[in-house]
C-alpha cells in the first residue's frame, strides 16, 4: 500500500520536514513552492538542521524540486499530495480548486493544516475530490515527532485512511492516531491547555520559572523543559500564535479561554518579550531564559536558579527507586504542591472531559501526548496511577468541572491476559497496527523473572528481554546484575531494550564520581571488571543476541550492544562512544571492539588502531544508521533497522527465532602495531596543541586511548587476547579517573545540569 510518486507543496518548516522524512524513507519526492529560492533555502536547512532532518545528506538527492507555476503538471502524475502552505483557507481553496482540475482521478490530497476544519478546507469541491482527501497532522520536527494525527472528512473514502495509515506508520515510522474533525484535534488540544495551565498556576502559586519547569516536567513525566523552557524551545511568537489559534477555533464554553492568551496572567510578560525580540532560543537572545539569567514574573531578570525546589528533589529520589512520583507531588501543602495539585486536576479533568466528544478512546489522548508531546505517560494512565477518586477529588479543589468519565471508578487500563481500555463502549483490548509492539504497554501484563531499580528480566514466549529503567536508563552495577541474570536463563535468545525515549547515555557518572571522592580505585575497577564481564557473558551466551535500542545509544549503553549478535536499531537512533567527553575511555569493552570491527574490515592493525584511536578519541557518533555504518558501529546486513520504533520488538524477536543453528562466535586475538604509531599520535596530538584545537588534557585522554591499541613497549606487533583488551581498557580508565582534570570534567557534566541529575 505504498505511494510511488509523491509531492509536498510548501516548502516552510513543516513542508520541507515532510519531504525529508519521506526521502529518509528512500523515496523519491517532488518538493514544490512559489519561488526556487524558497525550495534552495528549504534544501539548505534540511542540511545544515542540528539535531539532523535527515540520516544521510545523500537523502537530498532524492528531493526533486520545482515552483508551483511552473512545474504544476508534475503533480498529474503523483498518486499522493501532501499540501503544507500557510495556514490560510482561501489560498488552501485555490490550490485545491487548481489540483482538481490538474490531477488524477486515484490521487490523494492531505493538508498538514492542524487549525482548519476539513469542511472548510473542501468547500466546492466535488464529492469524488473529498473521498481522496483527509488531513495528515504531522508534529515538528518532523523526523523525530513520532505522532500523525490522521483526520478523515465527511466523505473520505476507508480504502484513502487505510492507505495513509499504512504508509505513514510502516515507511515514515509515525503513530498514527485517528482524530475526528474536531478543533485541536486531540494532541494540540490537551498539550497547549496543560502548557497554559501550568503558566496559570506557576503565577498563581508565586512560583519562578524554574520551580515551575522543575515540577510540571521530570516528576510528571513531562519532559523537563516544563512549561516555560518549551515556550522558549518552540518560539514564544509561536506559541502565542498557536494559543490564539485555538482560542479561535474552540467552542465558547472550553475552559481554554480561562487559560487562553487574553486570559492569562503570563500575557503581559509574553507580549514584552516578544515585542522586545525575545522570542526563545531561535532569536539567539534567549526567552524567558537567557544564558546564565532568568525572567521574574513581573519581567525584571536575575541569577538563573540551579537547585532543584524541595519538591521536585524527593520525586527525583522517587524517581531513582521507581516509586510513584505523581503521589510526592500532590502529598503535603504549600505553593510546590498546590501548584502541583492543581495543574493535575485541571488538566487530566480536561482530557477526560474529550471523551466521547472528540474520542470514544482514552488510548487517542495517551498516545497523542506521548507520541506529539513526549510525555511518559499519557493523561489516562496518569489519572489509573493516582486514581480516579483522587483525581477528581482534585479537579474539584482546582475549580474545574469533573467530567463524566471520571465519576466511573473503575480504572481505564486493565491488565490481564492482554491489557485492555476503557472506552465509551465499554473495556476492550489496546488496539495497535499490524507488528506494532509498545513494551510500556506490553510489561503491564507481565511479571519479571528478576528486577532491581535500573533494570528489569523478562520473558517473551522464551526470549529473555533485558529492560533498562533507571533514571535518564544511566546503566548501574544493578544493570549488569539483570545481564548476568540473562545470561544464566537465556531462553531461546536474548533482547536488550527498552521503551524509553532513549535506550542508554552510558554508565551512571554518579557513580565513578563517588569512586573518585573515596579513592576507591579497587571499588571502581571491580566495577569495571563487573560491567566486563557481564558483556561478554552476552558476546558468548549459547542463544543469539539481538539489541533493539532507539533514541541515545552512547557510551556504556553502546558497548553493550558492541557485544550483541545483531543489532535493530530504530532509524533515529544515535551509537557512539563518548567517554572522552570527560577525560575517559571506554571501559565497558568499546575499545576492544571498535578495534576489532576495523581490523576485520581493513586486515591492516595500523590502520585499525588510527580509525580507533580517531574515533574513539573525538568521540565520534552517528545520528542514524547511515551515519553510524562508516563508523563500523553499524555493520548491515548483520544490523537493520526499522523506520518506526514501535516495530523494533517485532523485527528483534523475528531475527531471534528466525536464526537457525546458533554457535557462539570464538574468542578472537587482536594484533596490536608497534609502538612507532604511538609516536606518530603524540606528534599529531602536539600539533594540535600548537593550533589551539585541543587542550593538554585532550592528549593525556588520546594517549591513555592509545595505550589500548598499541604495543607501547616496542616497535613490534603484539598479539594480545580479548582478556588482555580489556585490563587495558581499565588500567587506561583508572589512570584517567586519578587526574584533577578528568574529576573536574565529571563533575561539570553531573552539575551543568540540576534537573537531570
Amino acid at each position: 500500500m505504498t505511494f510511488k510518486n509523491i509531492a509536498v507543496i510548501g516548502a516552510g518548516t513543516m513542508g520541507s520536514g515532510i519531504a525529508g522524512q519521506i526521502a529518509n524513507a528512500e523515496h523519491r519526492v517532488l518538493l514544490l513552492d512559489l519561488t526556487k529560492e524558497a525550495t534552495d533555502y528549504a534544501l539548505q536547512r534540511l542540511k545544515k538542521s542540528d539535531p539532523p532532518s535527515l540520516h544521510d545528506r545523500e537523502c537530498l538527492d532524492r528531493i526533486s524540486t520545482g515552483t508551483i507555476d511552473g512545474d504544476f503538471d508534475k503533480l498529474a502524475a503523483c498518486d499522493w499530495i501532501v499540501e503544507a502552505i500557510v495556514e490560510r483557507l482561501p489560498l488552501k481553496q485555490d490550490l485545491y480548486a487548481r489540483l482538481e482540475k490538474t490531477i488524477s482521478a486515484e490521487c490523494i490530497v492531505t493538508s498538514n493544516t492542524s487549525t482548519i476544519p476539513i469542511s472548510l478546507l473542501t468547500q466546492g469541491r466535488s464529492v469524488a475530490f473529498q473521498e481522496r482527501f483527509a488531513i495528515t497532522h504531522y508534529f515538528n520536527p518532523v523526523r523525530y515527532m513520532r505522532l500523525l494525527e490522521l483526520v478523515r472528512g465527511a466523505h473520505t473514502r476507508p480504502d484513502v485512511m487505510e492507505r495513509l495509515a499504512d504508509y505513514n506508520d510502516r515507511m515514515l515510522g509515525k503513530g498514527v492516531v485517528p482524530c475526528n474533525d474536531t478543533p485541536g484535534f486531540l494532541g494540540n488540544r490537551v498539550g497547549v491547555f496543560a502548557l497554559q495551565v501550568g503558566m496559570d498556576e506557576a503565577f498563581k502559586q508565586g512560583l519562578s520559572i524554574e520551580v515551575a519547569d522543575a515540577i510540571m516536567g521530570r516528576p510528571m513525566g513531562i519532559p523537563k523543559t516544563g512549561v516555560f523552557g518549551l515556550y522558549d524551545l518552540i518560539g514564544v511568537d509561536l506559541m502565542s500564535d498557536v494559543v490564539d489559534t485555538l482560542g479561535d477555533i474552540l467552542p465558547s464554553d472550553d475552559p481554554f479561554h480561562a487559560v487562553g492568551r487574553a486570559n492569562n496572567p503570563a500575557k503581559p510578560l509574553i507580549d514584552g518579550l516578544i515585542a522586545d525580540g525575545f522570542t526563545g532560543e531561535k532569536s539567539g537572545k534567549g526567552g524567558f531564559y537567557r544564558e546564565n539569567q532568568a525572567v521574574n514574573l513581573d519581567g525584571s531578570l536575575r541569577a538563573r536558579c540551579t537547585t532543584l525546589p524541595e519538591k521536585a528533589q524527593r520525586a527525583a529520589e522517587q524517581l531513582a527507586r521507581n516509586d510513584e512520583t505523581l503521589l510526592e507531588l500532590i502529598a503535603g501543602d504549600g505553593p510546590q504542591t498546590k501548584f502541583a495539585r492543581n495543574m493535575l486536576g485541571r488538566v487530566l479533568a480536561y482530557a477526560a472531559s474529550l471523551l466521547p466528544n472528540v474520542t470514544k478512546t482514552p488510548q487517542d489522548i495517551d498516545d497523542a501526548m506521548k507520541m506529539g508531546f513526549n510525555w511518559i505517560r499519557g493523561p489516562f494512565e496518569m489519572i489509573d496511577a493516582l486514581g480516579i477518586d483522587t483525581v477528581a477529588t482534585l479537579a474539584r479543589e482546582a475549580g474545574a468541572e469533573v467530567p463524566p468519565a471520571l465519576l466511573d471508578p473503575s480504572p481505564f487500563y486493565k491488565a490481564g491476559a492482554v491489557l485492555e481500555i476503557r472506552t465509551t463502549d465499554g473495556y476492550k483490548p489496546v488496539s495497535l497496527p499490524d507488528g506494532t509492539v509498545r513494551f510500556s504497554l506490553t510489561r503491564k501484563t507481565l511479571e519479571p523473572i528478576a528486577s532491581n531499580a535500573a533494570a528489569s528480566l523478562w520473558d517473551l514466549d522464551g526470549i529473555r528481554l533485558i529492560e533498562f529503567h533507571s533514571k535518564a536508563n544511566a546503566l548501574t552495577g544493578e544493570s549488569m546484575a539483570i545481564v548476568h541474570a540473562a545470561a544464566d536463563n537465556p531462553g531461546v535468545g536474548i533482547l536488550v531494550h527498552n521503551d524509553a525515549q532513549h535506550y542508554s547515555a552510558g554508565v551512571d557518572l554518579n557513580r565513578f564520581a563517588a569512586f573518585i571522592a573515596a579513592g576507591d580505585w579497587a571499588g571502581m575497577d571491580a566495577f569495571l571488571n563487573d560491567f566486563q564481564q557481564a558483556v561478554l557473558r552476552l558476546k558468548y551466551a549459547d542463544v543469539p543476541v539481538v539489541g533493539a535500542p532507539s533514541g541515545l545509544a552512547l557510551g556504556g549503553g553502546y558497548e553493550v550492544l558492541l557485544h550483541c549478535d545483531a543489532l535493530v536499531t530504530h532509524a533515529n537512533s544515535v551509537l557512539g562512544l563518548v567517554e572522552a567527553g570527560v577525560g575517559l575511555v571506554p571501559g565497558g569493552g568499546g575499545v576492544k571492539e571498535t578495534y576489532r570491527r576495523w581490523f576485520e574490515a581493513t586486515g591492516d592493525a595500523e590502520k585499525a588502531a588510527w580509525e580507533t584511536w580517531m574515533q574513539v578519541g573525538y568521540g565520534k557518533t552517528g545520528a542514524s544508521p547511515e551515519q553510524a555504518a562508516p563508523l563500523q558501529y553499524f555493520q548491515a546486513p548483520r544490523d537493520s533497522y526499522v523506520m518506526n520504533r514501535d516495530k523494533l520488538i517485532t523485527e528483534a524477536t523475528a531475527r531471534i527465532r528466525n536464526w537457525g543453528p546458533y554457535h557462539p562466535p570464538a574468542k578472537p586475538s587482536f594484533t596490536l602495531p608497534g609502538n612507532s604509531v604511538l609516536t606518530a599520535m603524540s606528534d599529531f596530538m602536539d600539533q594540535g596543541l600548537k593550533k589551539g584545537w585541543f587542550t593538554q588534557h585532550n592528549k593525556t585522554t588520546a594517549m591513555e586511548i592509545a595505550t589500548i591499541v598499541v604495543n607501547v613497549d616496542a616497535d613490534l606487533p603484539e598479539t594480545v587476547s580479548e582478556q588482555d583488551m580489556l585490563d587495558r581498557e581499565r588500567a587506561a580508565f583508572l589512570r584517567l579517573a586519578k587526574t584533577p582534570e578528568s574529576r573536574a570534567r565529571i563533575e561539570g557534566m553531573l552539575a551543568g545540569d540540576p534537573i537531570e541529575n
